[in-house]
């Protein structure tokens, strides 16, 4: 089959305060690249500004050049769906998870396959965090633990076990030896890495958490929330250093949402969020006020 081109044309314009409107040109259509995986994509995560590694239903790990479209490696050696990425904050590791219970490292500028891998877990992985100086790896999964592994040698320096803690998803804490965690549970927990243990839980919530992020000062935290029809679906943000409590929830959409970031924030703008949902919406929020951008 051909393409099928829309020959609907979008134009921008300003509309002023006396009524008069500028026409400001064809508004700029969003980059589509040209598909890297065979599959539905599962994950993504920034590698550096240039370069997002992704991961797949097709079993895969890739590294694209986002302005180019190009795929700069392609890493194969998982045996199901890749359910999360993230990378060293050298940028030269890639680490993926895996529907097949295991971890797997990848050298950006090294061989074609995994350099180290994490085996360990009883069911899907579906939590990665790497230690601030790289030295450590923290997974989690469905089967109710979150493990400590050495990087560079592969070993596990740690397994806790909590019942009914289903991990969503995983983020260190920027210069701390703290990991947040997210659970099918409703709860949000804050790892101390060096012993294994919870150092602190928030209160539970009335749904599902389903992912979260932390702040690059490591000051705030953020996480997500499952939902139906306008019930749960929020974004909530919490005080890691002093109250430790919650500080403002982002209520708008109408489905569960899945991810959540803290955005980079430029010299004259206001500290902004962007949450994702299954109702086919990303917004972006004004982080102190709970304003929409």
């Amino acid at each position: 089959m051909g393409k099928l081109q829309s020959k609907i044309s979008f134009h921008r314009a300003k509309y002023r305060a006396d009524g008069s409107v500028e026409e400001t040109g064809p508004a700029r259509a969003a980059r589509q690249l040209g598909p890297v995986h065979t599959d539905a994509v599962a994950a993504v995560a920034a590698l550096t500004p240039d370069l997002c590694v992704s991961g797949g239903r097709d079993k895969s790990v890739a590294v694209c050049h986002w302005r180019s479209g190009a795929a700069l490696r392609r890493f194969v050696g998982h045996q199901r769906e890749v359910t999360k990425v993230t990378s060293a904050h050298d940028s030269n590791r890639v680490f993926s998870a895996s529907r097949d219970k295991t971890v797997m490292m990848w050298e950006l500028y090294g061989t074609s396959g995994p350099s180290q891998r994490f085996p360990g877990h009883d069911l899907v992985v579906t939590g990665l965090a790497v230690s601030p100086d790289t030295s450590q790896l923290c997974t989690g999964s469905r089967d109710n633990t979150v493990c400590k592994w050495d990087i560079e040698t592969g070993e596990r320096l740690g397994r806790a076990a909590i019942s009914r803690n289903l991990v969503t998803h995983l983020c260190w804490v920027p210069g701390e030896p703290y990991v947040v965690q997210t659970s099918e549970d409703k709860t949000i927990r804050v790892w101390d890495s060096r012993q294994l243990q919870v150092a602190h839980a928030f209160p539970a919530q009335r749904h599902i958490q389903t992912s979260c992020d932390v702040s690059p000062d490591g000051r705030l935290c953020l996480s997500t929330s499952s939902g139906c029809a306008g019930e749960g679906s929020e974004a909530t943000l919490w005080d890691l250093r002093q109250t430790r409590d919650r500080v403002r929830e982002y209520k708008g959409h109408f489905q569960t949402t899945t991810s959540c970031v803290f955005l980079p924030r430029g010299p004259a703008l206001a500290p902004s969020i962007a949450t994702a949902s299954h109702d086919s919406t990303v917004k972006v929020w004004e982080r102190d006020t709970g304003g929409r951008g």
